[in-house]
């Protein structure tokens, strides 16, 4: 089966996803805060960016490649933390960095993940991110760390956009919980979900394999929506920040960053790139669109610019790398594949943003990306 028939879009993956999930499990996968109005703020912003087409080129076979932390990736693009990849898909965060790693590029860990560091050790490639959200206790915080950088990662993300938990009402009213728990409600779910099911009954249900180890019994107190993660957490601060500076001797990366002023701070303080992104939509529904935010932190630091939200094809690629970012990540994306194909999903998603990033790339008369920052843009008029 030629999958470029059947699936030639991310669409055709969500769509098959949607039919392969659970209700609650889409839901979670799916939705955003409040009305979601930020995440349709993050499309139609991406659609109001339109690039000119340049003509009479010749033949051009694109060159992909991105510089990024001293080293030169093939691809653009990388794979976004998202948390309790296990719910979605049994094995999520080994298929995820195990394909990331046979296409050599980034695969981002969550910390709220349903594998730990250890247990993706043996699947690492060298573009191994692994992101925080912040512990509270020092001792907790070094320890991570440590284990981070033993299991081979080499990167870390830091979150700054979840100071408190939000409130994802589609979530709510799915029945989901935290830990997932099996009702009836969500068993009627399962069972029309043969798939998912039978993958979960060997896998068996996730949980946050990563805080196993700091949390004995504490999870009595959180309310049904929250995660034991909040029992660690903290909201970070600067002095947070210089602390992660002095522990890590990696790559730095702050990831949540809108304000201008904020990105240049973060960059005094010793950021080694800063991360754009409105946690697409599911943290704060008053979000301007992340991507209208992108070129004024370009201009205001000389550190790389990374970016996500609302990414779904090869064309936002684009866009976000001519409005100044230096790479981009995708995480429900990548979910989506996940969840329509399985272990073969996340390649398939590779492989329909590479051929995408080629095909506009020759619209564009672009041999190569080095260029993409000087290509004439025009804002495009929204319908009536």
């Amino acid at each position: 089966m030629d999958l470029h028939q059947r699936y030639p879009g991310l669409d055709d993956l969500k769509r098959r996803a949607r039919r392969r999930l659970p209700r609650f499990v889409w839901e979670y996968l799916d939705s955003a805060t409040g009305r979601e109005t930020t995440q349709a703020r993050n499309r139609a912003g991406l659609d109001r960016v339109g690039l000119v087409p340049s003509i009479l080129h010749g033949p051009l076979t694109p060159d992909l490649s991105m510089p990024l932390f001293g080293e030169t990736l093939p691809l653009p693009f990388g794979v976004a933390p998202v948390g309790m990849s296990g719910l979605i898909w049994p094995d999520a965060e080994g298929i995820l960095a195990r394909s990331a790693a046979a296409a050599g590029i980034p695969y981002c860990l969550s910390t709220v993940a349903s594998q730990s560091p250890e247990d993706l050790a043996p699947h690492l490639g060298r573009q191994a991110w692994f992101q925080l959200y912040p512990p509270k206790d020092e001792g907790i915080r070094a320890d991570m760390l440590a284990r981070a950088r033993d299991a081979g990662f080499k990167v870390l993300v830091l979150t700054v956009d979840v100071p408190a938990a939000s409130r994802r009402e589609r979530q709510v009213r799915s029945g989901l919980t935290q830990p997932p728990r099996l009702a009836p409600r969500l068993l009627a779910q399962v069972a029309m979900r043969p798939a998912w099911a039978m993958g979960m009954a060997r896998q068996g249900m996730p949980h946050m394999r990563t805080l196993d180890k700091y949390i004995e019994g504490a999870s009595a107190s959180l309310s049904s929506t929250a995660h034991v993660g909040y029992l660690l957490r903290t909201s970070p601060d600067w002095d947070y920040v210089r602390w992660l500076r002095r522990h890590w001797d990696g790559p730095l990366v702050i990831k949540g960053v809108l304000r201008a002023e904020d990105a240049a701070r973060l960059a005094d303080e010793g950021a080694d790139a800063i991360w754009v992104s409105n946690h697409a939509g599911r943290q704060f529904d008053g979000c301007p669109a992340a991507i209208d935010m992108l070129a004024a932190v370009r201009a205001a630091v000389d550190v790389p610019v990374i970016f996500d939200s609302g990414i779904e094809g090869g064309l936002d690629i684009l866009r976000a790398l001519a409005l100044g970012a230096d790479f981009v990540m995708l995480g429900r994306g990548f979910h989506y594949a996940l969840a329509a194909l399985g272990a073969g999903g996340p390649a398939h998603l590779i492989d329909i943003l590479t051929r995408d990033l080629e095909a506009n790339m020759a619209q564009l008369g672009l041999a190569d990306l080095a260029a993409i920052r000087d290509l004439k843009r025009h804002n495009l008029a929204q319908p009536d």
